[in-house]
């Protein structure tokens, strides 16, 4: 049997835990498994492009389990009633094959994207850093504000996006919660005074959400709109401003902000800062720059975060996903069993 979590077992789990704990302890497993990053097998996510958006697969293995997410990407889709991002992730056992966890993703990706934020910010954002720009207000914002009050302790945020109604909707949502949130005039007004720049558009287009001279010293850029070729957010002098750090280098250098960039940019995977075999922030001045596309470790992480967490309670149901015969060489006798004689 394969332990599956639906939707709403999913929203009854986080409801009960909390989203910003959830993601607390989300970065201890991401920590874990980015500091064995060489046990992974690792490839560039296998993407479906389309003129309405992006499907793409993403697998890893680390040879004990494998684990892979399908999730879609459409900037398009809200304007017709749907999410631009959902997505569901399978974790199996090398050993058989067999699948044993099987679980929505669109709200664990939400929050495994975010935990991934806080992670690298807590490991290269200036410790004392107190307040964060956020430039978009979409689905990922509030987790995006948890997951840093969660890492850093920030609780203080100036927002900005076009859709007016959207940074409504984020105040209406996180202002509860104990943030401090100024709606600014523009996306200038929103990083003055900044510790920590989020950016986070879904225009699949290569915009220019950031230009250098609205990044002052010493500032923490969160880059996790940039997706997919073709899609950026940032001026691309603001990545010759600092270091630039990446998850993994050829899927980023394709779908990352440094796709703007020769292919001999300098970049630091950020599992090397984890284990001490690169440096991270140099000095409170040092400008660093977090180019994230996600990456399918993360979602092994978030996987195997949900399979712990859920282990012993209500928030899953076994299902018989796997045709399993009494003679694994007669799988016909299945089929064969219940038919009609001579039919």
């Amino acid at each position: 049997m394969t332990r599956f979590v639906d939707v709403q077992n999913m929203i009854r789990w986080a409801a009960e835990r909390g989203p910003e704990r959830i993601m607390s302890e989300m970065i201890c497993y991401l920590e874990d498994d980015f500091r064995r990053w060489e046990s992974f097998d690792k490839t560039a996510r296998v993407a479906s492009h389309t003129p309405f958006g992006v499907i793409e697969l993403m697998p890893t293995s680390d040879h004990e389990t494998y684990g892979f997410k399908y999730v879609n990407g459409h900037p398009a889709n809200p304007a017709r009633g749907f999410q631009t991002v959902t997505a569901f992730g399978v974790l199996a056992d090398v050993h058989n094959g067999y699948p044993t966890f099987l679980t929505e993703m669109t709200l664990l990706t939400a929050m495994r994207t975010a935990a991934t934020s806080g992670m690298v910010a807590k490991a290269l954002a200036r410790p004392d850093s107190s307040v964060m720009a956020m430039i978009g207000t979409g689905s990922q914002a509030e987790f995006q504000a948890l997951a840093f009050r969660a890492a850093l302790g920030i609780d203080r945020l100036q927002i900005w996006d076009t859709d007016y109604a959207a940074m409504e909707k984020f105040v209406r949502n996180i202002a509860p919660l104990g943030f401090h949130v100024t709606i600014a005039s523009s996306a200038a007004d929103a990083v003055r005074g900044a510790d920590v720049i989020t950016t986070c558009t879904a225009d699949k287009v290569n915009a220019t959400i950031l230009t250098p001279d609205l990044i002052g010293p010493g500032v923490h850029i969160n880059a996790i709109g940039g997706d997919c070729p073709g899609k950026t957010e940032l001026h691309a002098g603001i990545l010759t401003m600092g270091r630039v750090f990446v998850e993994y280098t050829p899927q980023t250098r394709i779908e990352g902000e440094i796709q703007q960039m020769p292919a001999d940019f300098s970049v630091t995977e950020f599992w090397e800062v984890l284990n001490g075999r690169a440096s991270g922030r140099s000095s409170a001045d040092q400008i660093t720059i977090f180019d994230s596309v996600g990456f399918a470790i993360e979602d092994f992480s978030a996987l195997r975060y949900l399979r712990d967490s859920i282990d012993g309670s209500p928030y899953f149901e076994n299902i018989d996903l796997v045709a399993n015969p009494d003679d694994p060489k007669d799988l016909f006798g299945l089929v064969n069993v219940l038919s009609p004689l001579g039919s």
